[in-house]
């Protein structure tokens, strides 16, 4: 199947986290405990939460785009504000800062397939508010130099964390080092309900905000219906109780789920051993990394799209809605594209200009880079091929023994 390795351990935990929900029949967020069959698994996923990664607070959201939004709000980032992201991430990333009325400007990856520091600071303006790293494929990126150029700049930084829950950095979780960060639950992602989110940060202010941005402007934590009180316009990106339980299991399990990753990883870094053609990614922390994946870089775009074509995947420069070039709606600038609209649709106002191969250091990359599956199986993604969590070690040679032979056939 498809899915993030919190798939594949999806058991015995969660249907007891669930049935307790179901049987009590309490499937809102807010109640008070053993009232009414309230069983307060979002507020207690929230406070396991907040005590693995090392946080103050944290709220749970719908998804991690959710996240996103309530990071940038929290921040109080909107018109004409800019935010510098990389082009190669989900396009939630990029959207969220577009649907905050704020601009998104594109930056460079290195060869750690996260934002490059050394192109960073060329991208600032005195319209930048904000820097927004990807810690992209479980990878931290280099917060070091990040927080450095924040810091020097007197920007914020916002950690998108949604495919690296749990991961860490030089011994502190990441979503520990900007101002704020999101976290994702979809299905894809290193623990799942499916789908879901989470905000984490260490600042009082900003988790009232957050928290009241993700629901209608209420202050945390209210207990049911409630009248006044409310600090700031918001949404409803609140999570139900049943998505609650899910986490609330899966999330006991992160530090197993991680633990297995990298001893599989290794394995099969170690029986691959140097490939002819091929190098692995730069990994910013090897000891920290979520290890959901194993990328190679070719040393020629030909070489990787025929390595790929033997293994029924596709170098990265594919991968969807991952890569600044295939997301047509945000090169058009629209919110609504006029020629796909009856209406008086409105491109997105931006002065900036968004195009195909507006990065070439990143295109470049992505164009001879190649994911194995260690626990992330996703076509999307460009990992339809590897092992997953589960895989025996049997299948994990058999795995390794299928990409030496391509690599030597190239």
């Amino acid at each position: 199947m498809a899915g993030g390795p919190g798939s594949y351990v999806f058991g015995e935990e969660e249907k007891k986290e669930l049935l307790e929900v179901i049987e009590n029949g309490g499937l809102f967020r807010y109640g008070v405990p053993g009232v009414d069959g309230f069983t307060h698994k979002v507020a207690s996923f929230e406070k396991e939460m907040a005590d693995i990664i090392g946080v103050k607070h944290t709220v749970a959201t719908s998804s991690g785009t959710g996240s996103l939004l309530c990071c940038l709000a929290a921040l109080g980032i909107g018109a004409g504000d800019e935010v510098i992201v990389p082009g190669y991430t989900f396009i939630a990333s990029i959207s969220s800062i577009i649907l905050s009325n704020a601009v998104p400007v594109l930056a460079e990856i290195d060869s750690s397939l996260t934002i490059d520091p050394d192109k960073i600071e060329e991208l600032i303006s005195p319209a930048t508010k904000a820097i927004m790293p990807v810690h992209m494929l479980g990878n931290p990126c280099d917060m070091d130099r990040i927080m450095k150029i924040a810091a020097k700049h007197k920007l914020f930084v916002i950690e998108d964390c949604c495919q690296a829950f749990g991961a860490s950095y030089k011994g502190r979780r990441l979503g520990t080092y900007g101002d704020i960060s999101a976290f994702s639950l979809n299905v894809f992602k290193t623990i799942t309900a499916g789908d879901g989110g989470a905000v984490a940060t260490d600042d009082d202010i900003l988790y009232e905000r957050a928290f009241g941005f993700h629901d209608q402007g209420h202050k945390p934590s209210r207990m049911g219906v409630e009248v006044g009180n409310r600090s700031i316009v918001g949404m409803n990106l609140r999570m139900n109780e049943l998505t609650g339980a899910v986490s609330l299991a899966q999330i006991r399990k992160l530090d197993a789920i991680l633990a297995r990753l990298r001893t599989k990883k290794i394995k099969l870094k170690n029986l691959l051993g140097k490939l002819p053609h091929a190098e692995y990614r730069k990994i910013n922390d090897e000891e920290g990394e979520c290890a959901t994946l194993l990328t190679l870089f070719f040393d020629t775009k030909d070489h990787a799209e025929k390595f790929c074509e033997s293994l029924g995947t596709k170098p990265l420069a594919y991968s969807g809605w991952h890569v600044y070039n295939n997301m047509e709606q945000i090169l058009n600038k629209a919110t609504g594209a006029k020629a796909n609209c009856p209406y008086d649709c409105p491109k997105y106002p931006s002065q900036r200009e968004y195009k195909k191969h507006m990065l070439p250091q990143t295109d470049g990359i992505l164009e001879r880079a190649v994911n194995i599956s260690i626990g992330v199986v996703d076509k999307g993604l460009g990992s339809p091929f590897g092992i997953n969590i589960n895989s025996s070690d049997v299948e994990l040679e058999e795995v390794a023994a299928k990409i030496k032979e391509t690599a030597a056939n190239l």
